[in-house]
């Protein structure tokens, strides 16, 4: 009698026949003993599972190794069920939240009596390892819903978990030695794959994210699987510490966040102030020299507009809770403020008839909208409630999809590639669970979209289910100075709302046509971006940038008239100068300077002051000193501005 055999299909095409009930590992075993041992889970028709699952027949396989992107989010679930092992060994009654993998680690909430301390953090990373020597196998059990309650019934965070399953979804769990957790998994085979990781630190956390609720402790970790990758991970945490945003814009004193006001809410002081125009008189320029217009829309609205938008309720959990409308108006009437200004755009679109001559019609604005985050996630201005948007809406005809694409691909090479020196990549973004529209429109959006990248020659990443909730979108991802990734520009191309606000133009046949409509942002917020741009630049902005270009110093007070005449000089050449004439020394003046990261410091002596120079130093050169004419000075200075240069031109 022949057994009975699976057969499955590999990346390349070939296939294996197994005998049934064979596993992802015994998969790995038939491959070679190489791979057997390297082994550390399998992608399964696309999932990822582990490799101890019997194998369907008929599947498309894939083994991951530790050279797979995907394998470092099933180490790092992992490391996070080692942590959760460590922590009931030490903490007992400890109660078990959520564990999951996060971008460069991990973590795990548990609610206990008090907060972590460091030394309890030390204490959990030992036993970490003794878990981790002890090489106990990750073991995965289906079970009844009934049964998964008996196994968690000393922990409540289980319990409320399993209440949230489905009639008919799958419950599994794991044990790994002593610890047995609710899990979908996947993990590697053992504890003993685990061997580079470090928990880094411990904060309070909403169970589930609600305010509401009760607030556990989460610790966070990282896992890597060498150890030149975590030493390097660590250091890069070291130097993101150096360049955090928050203490060196207290430093240079850019901005506050005022509790008076809230979290959140930004004060951009006269220095932040000056980053902010100039970034917006950047880009303004940009976009006003390629055929964009200028609106300014109100900052509340009727709540019926984000209706008939659709962003309510898609949206609702973002928007702040409605105003009563004003006096006169009908009590149902109510009020919202605005957490984005796409339908505003509409509206100005709409308020008169429309030619196909005049698309696309480009209109710009860089707004202030308010969304309603939970305060447990604001993070300094990277994550806000307030957020200053450079905003634009592009409405035009199908035909001129492609050709608007690549010149938004051209602004973003402009700005993010060619004047602030990024790396960047794009990401093609796919329809969400939750969308406006059905799936034929929204077919008809993403190959626009994918056959514009293609026609333009770019790589790209799919993201799938990363779209917009009323359209696909190019995400523009790039890397600051220390490898850390970024959420840049976007574009997201709608058929939804010109459909829902019913807009149209005439066309060439004198007939009613529906536009389409491109959303974009470059920076995204100018809150996000400038808090990128400090720790990009530890501070340290290029010289068009800098709120202050350039700092004066005479030596003595007998060379203060002819210090005062050459910031004169300065600022009549629309050169941001300080003059620095306090009663102070030298030295000490340029270390103020430094520590203010001014681009310039200009020091007047009695030889520069008769001769008609000027003494230059270069932020971060030490004391190498370059003499000048002032008139040659002047002119490098404006040439460095104009040409937005990253490096000084001195």
């Amino acid at each position: 009698m022949v057994a009975a055999e699976i057969r499955v299909t590999l990346p390349d095409g070939s296939q294996k026949t197994l005998p049934k009930g064979s596993t992802a590992a015994d998969l790995a075993k038939a491959i070679g003993p190489g791979l057997a041992k390297a082994a550390l889970a399998a992608r399964v028709n696309g999932e990822v599972r582990d490799l101890a699952r019997p194998l369907p027949d008929g599947a498309t396989v894939e083994i991951l190794t530790d050279k797979h992107p995907q394998a470092l989010d099933v180490l790092r679930h992992s490391a996070a069920h080692v942590l959760a092992t460590a922590v009931r060994q030490l903490f007992p009654h400890a109660a078990i939240g959520f564990g999951p993998p996060i971008e460069d680690g991990f973590y795990y909430d548990f609610e206990v009596p008090r907060p972590f301390t460091p030394e309890d953090l030390q204490q959990i990373e030992a036993k970490m390892q003794e878990v981790v020597a002890a090489d106990h196998p990750f073991v995965r059990e289906e079970v009844s819903r009934d049964d998964a309650k008996r196994r968690f019934t000393d922990d409540p965070l289980k319990l409320e978990r399993i209440a949230d399953l489905g009639a008919n979804e799958v419950i599994s769990v794991y044990t790994d030695g002593p610890f047995v957790d609710l899990c979908r998994g996947p993990h590697v085979p053992s504890t003993g794959r685990i061997k580079h990781f470090k928990l880094l630190h411990a904060a309070g956390a909403y169970w589930r994210g609600d305010e509401r609720r009760q607030m556990l402790q989460r610790i966070y970790g990282t896992a890597w699987f060498s150890k030149d990758d975590l030493e390097g991970y660590l250091r890069r945490l070291e130097e993101a510490k150096k360049r955090d945003h928050r203490v060196i814009g207290k430093q240079l004193d850019l901005f506050s966040i005022q509790e008076a006001v809230g979290p959140g809410l930004i004060f951009w002081h006269p220095k932040g102030a000056m980053l902010n125009f100039q970034l917006r008189r950047f880009i303004e320029d940009v976009i006003l020299e390629r055929g964009y217009q200028l609106v300014y829309t109100p900052h509340v609205t009727r709540e019926e507009l984000f209706l008939r938008s659709g962003h309510l309720p898609l949206y609702a959990d973002n928007q702040f809770p409605p105003m009563a409308a004003g006096e006169g108006e009908a009590e149902d009437v109510r009020y919202r403020v605005k957490p984005m200004n796409c339908p505003m755009h509409i509206l100005v679109y709409a308020s008169q008839q429309r030619s196909y001559r005049d698309l696309p019609l480009r209109l710009a604005e860089i707004a202030n909208v308010y969304r309603n985050e939970r305060s447990g996630t604001l993070h300094g201005m990277l994550r806000v409630r307030g957020l200053s948007m450079d905003d634009a809406h592009i409405f035009l005809r199908e035909d001129q999809i492609e050709e608007e694409i690549f010149r938004l691909l051209d602004i973003v090479d402009l700005v993010m590639g060619k004047t602030f020196g990024l790396q960047y990549r794009l990401d093609l973004a796919t329809r969400p669970e939750r969308k406006l529209g059905d799936d034929a429109t929204w077919e008809v959006a993403e190959r626009a979209l994918e056959g514009a990248l293609k026609r333009r020659g770019v790589t790209y990443r799919l993201d799938q289910g990363g779209g917009a909730f009323y359209g696909p979108k190019i995400d523009i991802k790039f890397n600051d100075a220390i490898g850390r990734e970024w959420q840049g520009a976007t574009i997201q191309l709608d058929y939804e709302q010109p459909e829902r606000f019913r807009l149209e133009y005439t066309g060439a046949d004198n007939k009613p046509h529906r536009p389409v409509m491109i959303h974009r942002a470059i920076f995204g917020t100018l809150e996000r971006f400038v808090g990128f741009l400090i720790e990009h630049f530890a501070g340290a902005f290029p010289l068009w940038l800098s709120p202050e270009q350039v700092r004066v110093l005479p030596i003595a007070d007998t060379q203060v008239d002819a210090a005062r005449a050459l910031a004169g000089r300065l600022q009549g050449a629309g050169i941001r100068t300080h003059l620095d004439d306090r009663s102070e020394t030298l030295n000490y003046k340029i270390r103020d300077a430094e520590t203010h990261k001014v681009p310039y410091m200009a020091v007047v002596g009695q030889r520069e002051a008769e001769a008609g120079t000027v003494a230059v130093r270069v932020r971060g050169e030490g004391k190498k000193q370059v003499v000048q004419p002032v008139d040659e000075f002047v002119r490098k200075l404006e040439e460095e501005i104009r040409t937005r240069a990253l490096k000084p031109l001195i």
